[in-house]
């Protein structure tokens, strides 16, 4: 999926030059009962308030991605410390605009995976640092998947905590700043990914063989 965790997964192919590489998983077994009850939880209220993605945007979650091999779209708040399980740093769609799932994560220079939500810690994924934004292509078309790694960015100037459309122009990635809808920070985070629609592979798994691109 494009969503945060294999569109990661694809930054340490592509970015041998990170220092920490992406952390995956360590714990894939069946959901403990608090596990299930979080799960449970989650499904309830984020289908009641974030059934569509017209409802994530009102929101304040801006889409980032194309349509992945799984058929999720991904959309952030910018927000990446998930306090609680009311607010999740970003939800996935289907092509067709309806829920599929969500992102909670933690932004830490820790290395000890969080132990929250009754989740157990070896579910969590660590995701380096990176920048974000959405373009328009040469039509006017949203352009989604772009990313640069937070070393290269800061090595051509750039503040990944507070990136400008002025510097993917200084670095080559866009044309003019008008090419750049928005530009985001993902930060060194802990995060979470669960399935919200129902998935015989588990909440936690990285596919859902109901969900068809």
């Amino acid at each position: 999926m494009k969503r945060f965790s294999v569109l990661c997964a694809a930054f340490v192919i592509a970015a041998a030059a990170v220092a920490l590489a992406d952390q995956g998983p360590t714990y894939t077994g069946p959901m403990s009962a608090s596990e299930k009850q979080f799960v449970a939880g989650i499904q309830a209220d984020l289908m009641k308030r974030f059934p569509t993605a017209a409802d994530a945007v009102r929101a304040g979650y801006v889409r980032y991605t194309n349509e992945d091999a799984t058929g999720a779209i991904s959309y952030a708040n910018m927000q990446w410390q998930s306090a609680d399980v009311l607010h999740p740093s970003q939800l996935w769609y289907d092509k067709n605009g309806q829920l599929l799932g969500a992102d909670f994560s933690v932004q830490t220079d820790s290395n000890t995976r969080p132990a929250k939500f009754g989740v157990n810690p070896g579910r969590w994924v660590e995701f380096d640092d990176h920048v974000h934004w959405v373009g328009h292509d040469a039509n006017g078309q949203a352009t989604y998947d772009n990313y640069v790694m937070a070393d290269k960015f800061k090595a051509a100037g750039g503040d990944p905590a507070h990136p400008t459309a002025a510097d993917l122009v200084r670095m080559h990635k866009v044309d003019k700043t008008s090419d750049v809808a928005t530009v985001f920070d993902m930060p060194r985070i802990w995060d979470l990914i669960v399935w919200v629609r129902p998935n015989p592979s588990g909440a936690f798994a990285e596919k859902n063989p109901l969900v068809k691109p």
